[in-house]
């Protein structure tokens, strides 16, 4: 009896939509970038943090807000099948952040600085730089009221921007005062609108009572004159308010930073006070926000901890990232600094071990690796040498082994000079390398 072997061809599998790969070589654009941030949060003294990427959902209907569209409609949220519980995965992560501070009492014995980098994840229609599975950096000053924290972090994000070597980026700033002078704004806008509600589009007639900060958001161009004539936050704020905002300003100014006032930037919740602000760049269309941010003083309240003010933002990494292509900046790519090239298998034990030893005194080395039709020929590992970008080729043959040697070619003098290096003095020879960072 012949059996029958299945020709069956199974379904391939794709990436969920709007949660993408990130391959060579632009992961390594991520790893300049994460390696830039990383020196930066050091030289500010901010410390990294990492949150679970799933929360209770109460945390963000408490912190994101109830009203707001990312919990409305964009949250990933999902019934815990052991014990029922309500989780989401995180949307953003300030309220991650704050939960953490609450729970393990960060603050106790002053102020923190924080910094975290990290998946989000937002079920809306995935466009450019917008994604379902996005990742943000975040930078998070807690237990700090004064003026100065808002500018250290603007500062922050300001210095990340000129560090990668990105233009035309711009900062636009405003106050949101406090409690009671928002109340009052939000009065006299509820007032205004309802006197033009005929002119409101089905998301504003929404929001009019529950959100009315948020219509002033709307992209919708049929609305943007009438909202244009909306009364401002700015005209309701009190001396304290004031002079916090005036020291934002001064104290921006005197380090450099251009920056401008727009009395359309707002937070639509409550816990939300003083100062806001947002880095933008018109070089991106609609997705030309690429950080934001803001002092959140009543957020430890509203999830349970005591009275603590706050500032910090967020930014989206693969929105700088693509400003950064756009750019033309950030380019350089690593390479590896030599490629072993392996005429014979039974060369491994030798040239393994010299090359561990190239490892570990810091020269990055790709090894030529062999497949079931053999290693190849010299011509074809010759070729591969060239396309990784290596300074030098290390030629392990039988000659050169049996003299206790190797073969030391160079890839990128244009003379293809080579030299043969005793086995037994690499590690002195990569002490005399200049190497490309």
């Amino acid at each position: 009896m012949v059996e029958k072997t299945s020709t069956r061809t199974l379904e391939k599998l794709a990436a969920v939509k709007g949660m993408n790969d990130i391959l060579p070589p632009d992961s390594a654009r991520w790893d300049n970038f994460e390696a830039a941030v990383k020196t930066l949060m050091a030289r500010y003294a901010y410390r990294p943090i990492r949150t679970p990427i799933v929360e209770p959902t109460a945390l963000f209907v408490r912190g994101t807000g109830e009203t707001t569209d990312i919990v409305e409609k964009e949250m990933y949220s999902f019934e815990d099948k052991l014990n029922g519980e309500a989780l989401t995965l995180r949307p953003e992560n300030t309220p991650g952040v704050v939960r953490a501070a609450i729970e393990h009492n960060l603050t106790y014995d002053g102020g923190k600085r924080l910094y975290y980098m990290g998946p989000m994840f937002r079920h809306e229609r995935p466009q450019r730089g917008r994604y379902r599975q996005f990742y943000q950096l975040g930078a998070e000053a807690l237990g700090f009221s004064g003026p100065e924290l808002d500018v250290e972090l603007m500062l922050l994000a300001h210095d990340l921007f000129s560090s990668l070597g990105l233009r035309n980026v711009r900062a636009e700033i405003n106050s949101l005062g406090v409690a009671s002078e928002r109340r009052a704004h939000r009065a006299a806008l509820v007032t205004y609108f309802e006197k033009h509600k005929q002119l409101l589009d089905a998301d504003a007639q929404r929001r009019l009572q529950s959100n009315p900060l948020r219509i002033l958001d709307t992209k919708n161009p049929a609305m943007q004159e009438m909202v244009s004539q909306a009364p401002q936050l700015l005209s309701f704020l009190g001396d304290v308010s004031l002079r916090h905002f005036e020291s934002v300003k001064r104290l921006l100014s005197g380090c450099g930073v251009e920056w401008t006032v727009n009395p359309r930037l707002v937070r639509g919740l409550d816990y939300y006070s003083h100062t806001v602000f947002e880095f933008l760049t018109s070089e991106l269309g609609a997705q030309g926000t690429l950080c934001g941010g803001g002092r959140y003083d009543g957020l430890f309240e509203v999830l349970g901890g005591k009275p603590t003010p706050a500032v910090g933002w967020g930014m989206g990494i693969e929105r700088v990232l693509e400003l950064l292509k756009e750019q033309g900046t950030n380019a350089s790519l690593p390479t590896v600094d030599a490629y072993a090239i392996i005429p014979d298998a039974a060369a491994f034990p030798v040239a393994m071990h010299s090359i561990q030893v190239l490892r570990r005194a810091g020269v990055s080395v790709q090894m030529h690796a062999g497949t079931a039709e053999g290693m190849g020929s010299m011509k074809s590992q010759f070729k591969r040498a060239d396309s990784t970008g290596a300074q030098f080729a290390l030629i392990f043959g039988a000659d050169e082994l049996a003299n206790g040697q190797v073969m030391v070619k160079s890839l990128r003098d244009g003379r293809g000079e080579q030299q043969p290096r005793s086995l037994d003095t690499m590690a002195q020879w990569a002490s005399t390398l200049q190497l490309r960072t």
